[in-house]
């Protein structure tokens, strides 16, 4: 029989935990919150939002925007952040065509070549703790890897200067695991440079693999133990980790390509384990938004290597790249704006933070090549 002592102090127990509850519920931004699922013209489910911030006019605009294109993609979540808060974030159309999944927030995309600029954040880091110094030899760090003709340094490799290839041939279909980051640079070690590194400009994910081979030589944790500690859970980003086919991972959408025909067909079976750096993560539109507005500001990353990272590099003779350390960059002045796209097999997304308005813009979508991203568009919304 429960004492009269031990009730007031179970009551006591319950009231501090609900206020508790009340402050911090308190202390959150008042954001569009999800409430249900809506079935619009066509089939294609939408998860509705109320929206209670004062942004409210413009998230209907921007989601009628999205509602237009919604015929070219069979899933798509939006995030859009601003001054330091994710003020919208909304998923449309399906996660899983044949079993009537729609996509929520929390669907998990893959997100392709946006790996990148995670992949710099935890460079960032491990440069900042005096660990990686961006101008010495890539064998400095993996000993290895065959020298090349010429010498490649880690900011080369990191800028797509080093004249290390891109996928060739059916590679970007490989289906072969890799229990490492090392057992996968076999596939482009042997291969000769496409030109003297920073003579030319060439766009490699093989370069980023080596990279976070780089990465893990310097640490006693492998390079997806570092991601998750030192990037993932430290920016909140939760529903972010690698797309490890053997793994059961919530909420998971099913990729598809289209046929010639228009039609949405399941994609062929991939294997990412080769390129995790380069284009093999899974990821919420919300959660790259978040990484985004950790870039805004100093903190995550200090302020020069925040500057360093999104400044774009030059090749021998002094032309601009338009790419930085794993960051795509343009504009300039007051309209500097940085980011990066993603295509992988069954995906394609795209991260846009413009730097000096305090906006992030994140779309991803479960369809290869898919395409016809408003992102533009929205951002004009949210500017005006």
């Amino acid at each position: 029989m429960t004492s009269p002592q031990n009730i007031r102090v179970q009551t006591f127990l319950i009231l501090i935990v609900l206020l508790a509850l009340a402050g911090g519920l308190a202390s959150q931004p008042v954001v569009a919150r999800p409430t249900n699922s809506l079935v619009l013209a066509g089939g294609l489910p939408q998860q509705a939002y109320q929206t209670y911030s004062e942004y409210g006019e413009k998230i209907e605009a921007a989601r009628a925007v999205v509602l237009e294109r919604m015929n070219q993609f069979p899933g798509l979540s939006v995030s859009v952040g601003i001054n330091g808060q994710i003020i919208w974030a909304e998923g449309f159309g399906w996660a899983d065509l044949e079993q009537r999944v729609p996509v929520r927030t929390t669907s998990r995309f893959r997100v392709g070549s946006v790996a990148k600029p995670m992949t710099a954040a935890l460079l960032g880091l491990l440069y900042e703790e005096g660990k990686i110094d961006l101008d010495v030899t890539v064998q400095t760090y993996v000993a290895n890897f065959p020298e090349k003709e010429y010498p490649i340094t880690i900011r080369q490799l990191a800028g797509h200067l080093a004249g290390i290839r891109h996928y060739q041939g059916d590679e970007f279909l490989n289906s072969v695991y890799y229990a490492t980051v090392s057992a996968g640079l076999p596939i482009f070690a042997d291969d000769p440079l496409l030109f003297e590194p920073g003579t030319r400009y060439s766009y490699s994910s093989y370069a980023w693999n080596l990279l976070s081979a780089v990465i893990e030589n310097v640490s006693s944790e492998s390079f997806l133990e570092q991601m998750q500690s030192q990037v993932f859970e430290p920016l909140g980003m939760l529903d972010t980790t690698a797309d490890q086919n053997e793994m059961i991972i919530a909420d998971r959408v099913r990729p598809y390509v289209r046929d010639d025909d228009g039609k949405f067909r399941n994609a062929p079976h991939v294997d990412n384990s080769y390129k995790w750096a380069g284009g093999g993560f899974l990821s919420t539109a919300a959660d790259l938004v978040k990484f985004g507005l950790a870039h805004m500001v100093p903190g995550f990353l200090e302020a020069e290597t925040l500057d360093e990272w999104f400044t774009s590099q030059r090749t021998a003779d002094g032309e601009e790249t338009g790419y930085g350390i794993g960051w795509s960059v343009s504009g300039q002045d007051a309209n500097r704006r940085v980011g990066h796209g993603g295509g992988s097999v069954g995906g394609t997304t795209t991260l846009g933070v413009y730097l000096d308005q305090g906006l992030v813009i994140a779309m991803v979508t479960n369809l290869s090549d898919s395409g016809g991203f408003p992102v533009d568009e929205i951002a004009e919304i949210f500017l005006r």
